[in-house]
């Protein structure tokens, strides 16, 4: 069980208690997540240019009419859930709520007892305390 696991399961034994949400949140905007990439030849059939650039491509799956980012906190995870040793990059927390835009969701840990899906909206708060964080850091 990771410190993600642990702060995941924390919140949802107490969905009401807002220090329990603030540990979990920082811990994702401060984590290093493992996003799935589409291999060199899925690449150039969908995004050409791209892919000849050298450019990773994130995998998103879509579910219910509904696109989700694939993250993982650990290789095994990811693995478990490719079967195979799936290209990826290694993305920090806050990095992918500032580039993450509406209608995407984000889907963590899939296939395990610890995943958890973001909303749109969720996603949008997650990148709106990035660009308090980054503003008040400006400041000095």
């Amino acid at each position: 069980m990771t410190e993600l696991d642990q702060a995941l399961l924390t919140m949802r034994a107490n969905p009401t208690d807002n220090a329990s949400q603030s540990a979990y949140y920082d811990l994702i905007l401060n984590a290093t997540f493992l996003v799935p990439t589409l291999s060199p030849e899925q690449a150039l059939e969908v995004a050409p240019e791209a892919a000849a650039a050298g450019e990773a491509l994130p995998l998103v799956v879509e579910v219910d009419g509904n696109e989700y980012l694939m993250l993982f906190d650990t290789t095994e995870r990811l693995h478990a859930w490719t079967k195979t040793d799936a290209p990826f990059v290694e993305v920090p927390g806050s990095m992918l709520a500032s580039m993450s835009m509406p209608p995407l969701h984000w889907a963590l840990n899939v296939d395990t007892e610890y995943s958890k899906s973001f909303l749109p909206d969720e996603i949008a708060w997650l990148r709106e305390v990035v660009e308090k964080c980054e503003a008040a850091a400006e400041k000095g």
